[in-house]
């Protein structure tokens, strides 16, 4: 069997439910889809060597202890065209890294520098933790697929959302914002298309009561990868 090797970048914690979640998400990919994935705990703290991963999916957590790690972890998976998931400190980490290196702009994360004047994500005017919300999905986009249907409902436990100001300049270098709360239109999914699978939800799908359906994708995309790479026969 080829080893489908995935990055779990984040700082591992007890205290963090979808972290406890993950290990069972793994064995139910294996046992229900097939995909024996050997994922491995990366810290944001040190994140060398993302290259020879055949996935990366930046788990939530933060604030993370590193957020230039969090933020390279991104970068690697964008550049090297590696399957990314990001979700919830993902979501928000891979924002500020294609605003910074694609988009040129010098913002912050208001979770880590508070008093920043530029700030990308800033908090949220009610807060997510441990609340539920439909999210509208844009039609013909990479998620709309996966989930087959126009909306989902989905966990959240966050305080941080894009700044809207931001979306037009993000939107114009080419990320595509694909997933919108259906009370207030505020951005919950972002991916970016021609990317062989760059994904990530302001939302958790780790607390899904089964293997989520966007989980089940990266995974399926991880294994794609990993069959293709050099020396391994189909």
């Amino acid at each position: 069997m080829v080893p489908m090797r995935i990055a779990l970048v984040g700082d591992r914690s007890p205290a963090v439910r979808s972290h406890a979640r993950i290990p069972l998400i793994m064995e139910a990919l294996r046992e229900r889809d097939g995909v024996a994935l050997d994922p491995y705990w990366i810290p944001t703290t040190d994140v060398t060597g993302l290259e020879g991963f055949d996935g990366i999916w930046i788990v939530p957590g933060s604030p993370y202890r590193d957020e230039a790690g969090a933020v390279r972890a991104a970068q690697v998976a964008r550049e090297r065209g590696i399957p990314f998931l990001g979700t919830c400190g993902g979501f928000q980490h891979m924002l500020l890294e294609y605003a910074r290196n694609v988009c040129g702009l010098e913002v912050a994360h208001a979770e880590n520098t508070p008093h920043a004047r530029d700030v990308l994500l800033e908090p949220l005017a009610c807060s997510l933790a441990g609340h539920e919300g439909r999210v509208v999905l844009a039609p013909g986009s990479r998620i709309a697929q996966i989930m087959g249907a126009a909306t989902t409902v989905e966990s959240y436990f966050c305080s941080y959302g894009l700044n809207e100001r931001y979306t037009a300049t993000l939107a114009a270098h080419g990320l595509v914002f694909s997933g919108h709360a259906a009370d207030d239109g505020a951005v919950r999914a972002a991916e970016l298309p021609g990317h062989p699978f760059f994904l990530a939800t302001l939302f958790q799908p780790e607390l899904a009561g089964r293997p989520h359906p966007v989980i089940s994708a990266f995974a399926a995309a991880v294994a794609e990868r990993a069959l293709q790479r050099p020396g391994v026969a189909s």
